[in-house]
């Protein structure tokens, strides 16, 4: 039992620097997803500045007005800006590829190198810090296509769609060794966008917020009815209580 019980720790004790080097450098999100008005300004957020490029094709927007407390007129005039009906997944308008008869410059893939990921799913996949950083890292790089790099997700086809509100940021260099590329040490905002710091930390919240229920809507209502659970759960120990004390009181 007692080896047994040490190589459990062991297994632990080195999982734990993996953990903690994966996660490295991440900020923490501290989204919740419960919050209906930081889902409802993410949402916003998304559909002006993400939507262009990214789907979100397992969500449809008749979901997002039910769950986002909206009626179907404003989720329509707010968010679906390809003509979409209420009842019509959230597809973006971008070609990924030309169409026939378009010019062979044309799509997401010359204009990227490759076509925008879906985001439907992104929060599960990476988790909500991941994106809430990546969000936060871009820089200036004259030396990409697309003019902008990022810390948390090195040579990203993506542009700083964000830049307006966040502002430009440069990168500053660590000394690199003999052969190696120079790393990141730390980046410095360049020029002020729209937002101060800490509204755009939590524009980048909102946005996240938002990715992580398009990626479990059902999550809203698992909360919702979790907080029911324990209220009966409790409700029920305390009637097993009274039932237990009354059960014994003549026996001494």
């Amino acid at each position: 039992m007692m080896r047994k019980t040490a190589l459990v720790f062991a297994v632990f004790a080195f999982a734990a620097p993996v953990f903690a080097e994966e996660g490295g450098g991440l900020e923490v999100a501290n989204t919740k997803v419960g919050n209906i008005a930081s889902l409802q300004r993410g949402a916003r957020l998304y559909f002006n500045y993400c939507s262009g490029c990214h789907s979100i094709k397992y969500q449809s927007y008749s979901r997002l007005a039910e769950d986002l407390k909206l009626s179907p007129d404003e989720v329509l005039s707010n968010f679906a800006f390809t003509g979409a009906k209420i009842g019509d997944q959230v597809v973006s308008n971008m070609p990924s590829k030309p169409a026939v008869g378009d010019s062979p410059a044309e799509g997401a893939e010359v204009w990227f190198g490759k076509a925008p990921p879906d985001l439907s799913l992104e929060a599960r996949a990476k988790g909500p810090d991941w994106i809430y950083t990546y969000l936060k890292s871009f820089y200036l790089d004259p030396s990409r296509p697309v003019g902008w790099n990022n810390t948390v997700f090195p040579g990203a086809s993506m542009p700083n769609v964000l830049w307006e509100l966040q502002g430009t940021q440069v990168a500053h260099y660590a000394p690199a060794k003999p052969g190696e590329e120079p790393a990141v040490e730390k980046l410095e905002l360049a020029s002020k966008g729209k937002l101060s710091a800490e509204e755009f930390d939590s524009a980048a919240r909102d946005i996240t917020a938002f990715l992580q229920y398009v990626g479990e809507p059902a999550a809203l209502k698992r909360e919702a009815v979790g907080v029911w659970a324990i209220l009966y759960l409790a409700f029920f120990t305390f009637l097993a209580w009274l039932l237990n004390k009354e059960y014994w009181k003549d026996v001494g």
